[in-house]
């Protein structure tokens, strides 16, 4: 398999029209985006070395190779930094090639106990394939209803792409697959099962996940605010703090109502008095 350094370099060569970088667009062209030798020449590399790391025979691009290559491939600051990160993963790979990653589905009683302390918050546990491992009873009241916990162990990626109620209940479905799809890349660092639960995804979803997972977005938000359809309340906004546990390789996600009538609406949901939750924004 290619290294995932190679597969972004090429997934966003191919996203990039040659109008952006002010090459003609006329004559036949095979491939989507701009041609490798194109784009060496932009990045003033040659097209046997742009092949080496496309290919994940070369992982080592010099600080100033990746510079190029960004500046040549219009990268975003998101783009960036993730493609930096990835030539930082794939530099230290030799040193811990002889330990095998594993997906961590242990919860910690201090993180359980963290859970039960925001009680008035709907909170729960991911690990990096999406499984929620961990939640309190207020994300279960509001979870619950829409489906995400109808399995003994849910997922959260596989609800959002295989699931038929998400895209009913998520509004901005398109910005949360896009989102899922990040955050498996972000955390992926070489581990086999996210290889296999994506070609399971592949299989089951198809094409909405597979464009995405050769898409690579990147532009991953550790906070925002999210729209929610709930079946028992109505419309919902909730921003969301995502809290990295290095540790354990798990995220735990908080969530709060952001104006005042997604309050009321939670307060309803969570059978608590009026007025017992506020608002986050106006």
């Amino acid at each position: 398999m290619d290294g995932e350094l190679g597969a972004f370099l090429r997934s966003r060569r191919e996203a990039l029209r040659p109008e952006q970088v002010g090459l003609p667009t006329n004559g036949r062209r095979r491939t989507p985006g701009l041609r490798r030798a194109e784009l060496a020449t932009l990045a003033q590399v040659s097209v046997e070395y742009l092949t080496r790391l496309e290919q994940g025979r070369d992982t080592r691009p010099s600080p100033g190779i990746l510079a190029a290559l960004a500046e040549a491939l219009r990268l975003d600051d998101a783009d960036r930094r993730h493609l930096q990160q990835l030539a930082s993963v794939d530099q230290r790979r030799e040193l811990c090639a002889g330990g095998r990653p594993f997906v961590s589905r242990t919860v910690r009683p201090q993180v359980r106990t963290l859970l039960e302390a925001l009680r008035d918050r709907p909170a729960y546990l991911l690990n990096r394939l999406g499984d929620v491992l961990a939640w309190n009873e207020s994300f279960d009241r509001l979870a619950r209803p829409l489906g995400l916990l109808d399995d003994e162990q849910p997922n959260l990626v596989w609800f959002v792409f295989a699931d038929g109620r998400a895209p009913e209940h998520f509004p901005d479905w398109s910005d949360l697959a896009d989102q899922q799809v990040a955050d498996l890349h972000r955390l992926r660092g070489g581990d086999p099962a996210t290889d296999a639960f994506a070609e399971r995804l592949d299989r089951t979803v198809g094409v909405p996940f597979r464009s995405r997972w050769q898409r690579r977005p990147v532009a991953v938000q550790s906070s925002g605010v999210r729209w929610l359809r709930h079946p028992q309340v109505g419309a919902l906004r909730l921003s969301y703090e995502t809290l990295d546990l290095a540790d354990d390789q798990q995220r735990l996600v908080v969530q709060q109502p952001a104006d005042a009538d997604s309050a009321a609406a939670l307060d309803r949901l969570l059978g608590r008095r009026p007025g017992g939750l506020r608002s986050v924004a106006g």
